[in-house]
């Protein structure tokens, strides 16, 4: 009888293994095919030469904990000479995110771009966790090697927009003495671990008990992700697509070039950041932008740092200048890059 029992147990759980394996092989079938189907589409950006554009002068610069970061510079052929723009990327991106905004504002301004530590080609911390104060802390060396004197204008994407806080935080005399306007896109303020990712509020509770798991993944774990990363490309393109852009049908070479940003940073650089993005609270940072210029941009279907978020910040600096995008994702900038440039474009004019 027992054994009957095991037997019919072990029909009833294979039955249940073979419908999962055969759902989830048609479930990666269709998404294949719905990846090809989507990049055979007319593409205003099939021939862009993302990652390509040209640059006057590279060099490193060396953060307080160790750290050589990538910078490009480009120089100023018609504005000012006494204004620097810096640009700070967000979370697994790169230097790459702000590509229209380097190419719109070619020749117009000095622009600095890096990339942050262990992203793009920058390097990677020997041991222990990153920190939004070692990220301002590099912020603040790059502004000490690239822009010793004169005028600046920080701008950052998502994390790079929490860089630029915690350096409010840790030194606002420069705030008050050299930043002549600050632009924050798709970021936030705190509060991250309550955003749900567009998912249903009973899925997305799960999260919090996952963190310590990821955090604390070996090294063999961590290898066993990145291959997995890499083996399902397919999926990723589509949780690229999902997760960063708000337009029903985006370019799929633009999908393509965000989800090459995406994979190319380390599920390790990935699990040893999460504990300071959902630790970020700096709401009260935001004292030291009160009396400099400010502009917030987010798209209004952000799910990774909603327009709440944005909406946020802007009370607690009630004369900053906010421009909500419609149909933004995250990577609002290059999604909508002609609106986005506009509204930095006039803002720049305005402070310089």
């Amino acid at each position: 009888m027992a054994r009957a029992k095991t037997a019919r147990r072990a029909g009833i759980f294979g039955a249940i293994v073979g419908v999962a394996a055969a759902g989830i092989a048609a479930g990666v079938a269709a998404e294949r095919a719905l990846v090809r189907r989507t990049q055979r589409q007319e593409d205003p950006f099939a021939d862009e030469p993302f990652g390509k554009l040209p640059h006057d002068d590279e060099l490193t610069v060396v953060t307080p904990d160790g750290i050589d970061l990538h910078v490009e510079l480009l120089k100023s052929e018609t504005g000012p000479d006494d204004l620097t723009v810096i640009f700070v990327h967000g979370f697994c991106l790169d230097m790459g995110t702000f590509h229209f905004q380097r190419r719109g504002f070619e020749g117009r301004y000095r622009m600095v771009f890096y990339d942050q530590p262990g992203h793009g080609r920058s390097g990677r911390l020997k041991d222990g966790e990153y920190t939004l104060e070692a990220l301002a802390a590099g912020l603040a060396s790059v502004i000490e090697v690239t822009a010793p004197t004169g005028r600046i204008v920080l701008v950052g994407h998502s994390m790079g927009g929490m860089t630029i806080m915690a350096l409010a935080e840790q030194a606002p005399r420069l705030f008050a003495e050299r930043v002549a306007g600050v632009v924050l896109i798709s970021t936030s303020a705190g509060n991250l671990d309550q955003v749900t990712f567009g998912l249903p509020e009973v899925v997305a509770r799960f999260r919090h008990p996952l963190m310590p798991l990821v955090r604390n993944a070996g090294k063999i774990t961590v290898a066993m992700v990145d291959r997995a990363r890499r083996a399902g490309t397919d999926l990723a393109w589509l949780l690229t697509r999902r997760y960063g852009f708000g337009t029903q049908r985006p370019s799929p070479a633009l999908v393509s070039y965000v989800e090459t940003m995406n994979s190319a940073t380390s599920a390790e650089v990935i699990a040893r950041y999460l504990r300071t993005l959902y630790t970020h609270a700096r709401l009260l940072a935001l004292a030291a932008l009160r009396e400099v210029p400010v502009l917030v941009v987010c798209g209004d279907v952000d799910v990774l740092t909603p327009l709440a978020h944005s909406q946020e910040i802007c009370k607690a600096l009630p004369d900053a200048e906010m421009v909500v995008v419609s149909n933004g994702g995250h990577v609002v900038l290059l999604e909508h890059a002609d609106e986005v440039n506009a509204a930095i474009g006039s803002f720049l004019q305005r402070v310089a």
